[in-house]
């Protein structure tokens, strides 16, 4: 498979996929509450994506995944299965929307913070949001995808966090999972590519508090830290332009991080 140039036509069902992927982030916003199980969330995101949007939700039976979301908790990574598991005071959660319209994927997570949480798991969302953003503003025509990576390796190091590197960002479009691998982390063995107008991908880093070392629960699906240590996430859909890049999940003007450097 080689690495998709996307044409205005899918370009434009692309935007409209991103602005439905975040639109389901912000309907659910005010239900990530204190006491709400995640299975709730994923019923409520469920009936959304299929009844208002009338769209797909992409996970669903996605290599067998049962449920229409990802919910993350606390010191899982990634791919959390929703459940009965209720969200309780000082929980961090990322929720996982990937939605399919048109035959074309938005994909895009974002962190929640329940009532009073620690200053630990503050500073850790933080991070992490600023490492999504750092990475983003690395794309441009002629820059190359490692320069993703390492840039937010880099920043995850410089306040003593670790960068996941099981688990990387994708190129998307008419699949879920295409061609390029955006690696958060910088490795000199790793295929390099220039990136070019037109490529469509996920940025997606996964920041631990602790060490970068993970495993799978019996699930088979919800990825933890080895060390329980917290784990933060955040994602947006890339679409690389003339000049640069363009969010197509943005929330709005304020969601943009400018880094300093």
């Amino acid at each position: 498979m080689e690495i998709s140039i996307k044409t205005q036509e899918e370009i434009e069902k692309m935007r409209v996929a991103g602005r439905l992927a975040t639109d389901v982030l912000n309907m659910i916003k005010p239900y990530v509450k204190v006491g709400v199980t995640t299975g709730e969330l994923n019923n409520l995101c469920h009936d959304y994506i299929v009844n208002v949007q009338q769209a797909i939700p992409a996970p669903l039976n996605y290599k067998n995944f049962p449920k229409s979301i990802c919910t993350s908790v606390n010191y899982q990574v990634c791919h959390g299965v929703p459940g009965k598991k209720k969200l309780k005071e000082g929980d961090i959660v990322n929720i996982d929307i990937t939605v399919i319209k048109d035959g074309y994927h938005g994909d895009t997570s974002q962190m929640f913070m329940l009532g009073k949480t620690s200053i630990r798991a503050e500073r850790l969302v933080k991070t992490a949001y600023e490492c999504l953003w750092i990475g983003i503003h690395q794309v441009k025509p002629g820059n190359y995808l490692s320069d993703i990576g390492k840039a937010i390796q880099k920043h995850a190091r410089s306040n003593k966090y670790s960068v996941v590197e099981e688990y990387c960002g994708h190129g998307i479009g008419k699949n879920f999972h295409e061609l390029p691998q955006i690696l958060h982390y910088y490795s000199p063995k790793a295929k390099d590519a220039v990136i070019e107008p037109g490529m469509t991908f996920t940025i997606e880093p996964m920041i631990n508090a602790g060490k970068r070392g993970i495993k799978v629960l019996p699930d088979k699906w919800t990825v933890v830290t080895k060390d329980h240590n917290l784990s933060a996430q955040w994602e947006h859909t890339i679409l690389v332009t003339e000049t640069g890049f363009e969010v197509l999940t943005l929330h709005d003007q304020n969601d943009i991080f400018y880094p300093d450097n």
